[in-house]
């Protein structure tokens, strides 16, 4: 197991940007450089020198960083082979069930396509960690910008069956918003009560949300549990599919 250390650099509004430091291996990540700046100032505060930029997908608040940070650093640019030209400055291209070498540190490229149709994921599976992008959030998941709800369900089934105890990243800050939504939909489930009250404890101090496990998201999460029959009556999809299920609660989310 490769000994990393992740910061997370809140930026924007909402966003989080993370480096990840390999020690064993001296080199260095940054997942999702919305801005350059403030990944700089990390960088230099830490000694670290930056090897590569890891985007899940296109958007500019994932991506507005890339060209400063290589033009800075010259570093190698990783993104999705199928978003290629939407990727600025992109040198290794990856796909579904790839795997990317960081020094010793092996991550399985997830293509999960939903939020944008080129969106991925990136799993260090023997370090336990996951970097989402917009795929996941604590109790939510992202817009169906580009894709359809079935694509979209079928991503967030490949990452809802991740071991339990894998930490998740996510790149951005809308948990409290998120619990609100899941507690009106499924009031009764106790699981999603206790987080909630935890939740805005962490936010009225100020503290990120972020980052969390796969078995939180399991039992509290609205946009992962379609099975939930208490969730299926209360949105009136009692016994229909599970990618139907979904579709209904991220309608009803998005006019939350």
């Amino acid at each position: 197991m490769a000994n990393l250390e992740i910061v997370q650099i809140p930026v924007l509004n909402d966003n989080y940007v993370y480096l990840m430091h390999n020690h064993d291996d001296k080199v260095t990540a940054v997942i999702d450089p919305a801005v350059s700046k403030p990944v700089l100032e990390v960088l230099k505060e830490k000694g670290w020198t930056l090897t590569h930029i890891l985007n899940t997908h296109h958007h500019g608040d994932h991506v507005g960083g890339n060209l400063d940070l290589k033009d800075a650093t010259d570093c190698l640019i990783v993104g999705a082979a199928v978003d290629a030209k939407r990727i600025p400055g992109i040198d290794v291209e990856v796909g579904d069930g790839d795997t990317f070498l960081f020094g010793s540190a092996e991550a399985t490229i997830y293509f999960t396509p939903g939020h944008t149709t080129g969106h991925i994921c990136y799993h260090f599976a023997n370090e336990k960690i996951l970097f989402a992008g917009d795929t996941l959030f604590a109790m939510g998941c992202g817009r169906l910008f580009e894709g359809t709800p079935k694509q979209m369900w079928q991503s967030l089934n490949k990452l809802r069956n991740l071991p339990g105890d894998t930490v998740v990243y996510c790149a951005h800050e809308y948990t409290e918003a998120n619990g609100k939504f899941a507690l009106s939909i499924e009031p009764e489930n106790n699981d999603l009560q206790h987080r909630m009250t935890e939740v805005r404890k962490k936010r009225a101090m100020n503290q990120p949300t972020v980052p969390f496990t796969i078995e939180d998201e399991r039992v509290s999460n609205p946009f992962l549990r379609p099975e939930s029959l208490p969730l299926q009556e209360n949105i009136g999809m009692t016994g229909k599919e599970k990618h139907e299920i979904f579709a209904k609660v991220r309608q009803l989310k998005d006019n939350f």
